[in-house]
């Protein structure tokens, strides 16, 4: 792996793990990108019938838990408390942040972030359960 993060075949891994753990559990049609530890796109993919926005919704689950360092789902845990700084944090943001479960960030053997991961399709906690999944086929973890 190079230090500039997830390389492609990580990130190939990954999109294709998660999508494969949405058809095994019968979800909506999901969308994974998978960005570097610069907030880079690597990977993405929009299955069939997934709706116009999911693309941007999942780059911004994964940006958000970059930007903050984060899971996208302790983002929405901050939201409650601290909305005005979600709010804020969020426009500053160029790729965007979701405050909402399916955005990890991906870290090598030795703990580093290398990069983050972003689903999205069916409910938050079902995006994040297959983004598990991608990630752990990766070798990789959270």
């Amino acid at each position: 792996m190079s230090n500039n993060g997830v390389s492609l075949t990580q990130a190939q891994t990954i999109v294709d793990a998660t999508l494969s753990e949405a058809r095994k559990l019968a979800l909506k049609p999901m969308s994974v990108a998978v960005l570097d530890a610069g907030g880079h796109m690597v990977a993405f993919a929009r299955e069939d019938g997934s709706s116009t926005l999911r693309p941007q919704i999942s780059t911004a689950k994964a940006s958000g838990a970059l930007a903050l360092g984060v899971s996208s789902r302790v983002i929405g845990e901050m939201a409650v408390d601290r909305p005005t700084f979600i709010a804020a944090a969020a426009g500053l943001s160029a790729g965007g942040i979701i405050p909402a479960a399916g955005g990890l960030l991906i870290r090598d053997a030795t703990g580093q972030v290398v990069g983050a991961v972003g689903v999205t399709g069916d409910t938050s906690d079902s995006d994040e359960l297959c983004a598990l999944a991608g990630v752990s086929a990766a070798g990789l973890s959270i």
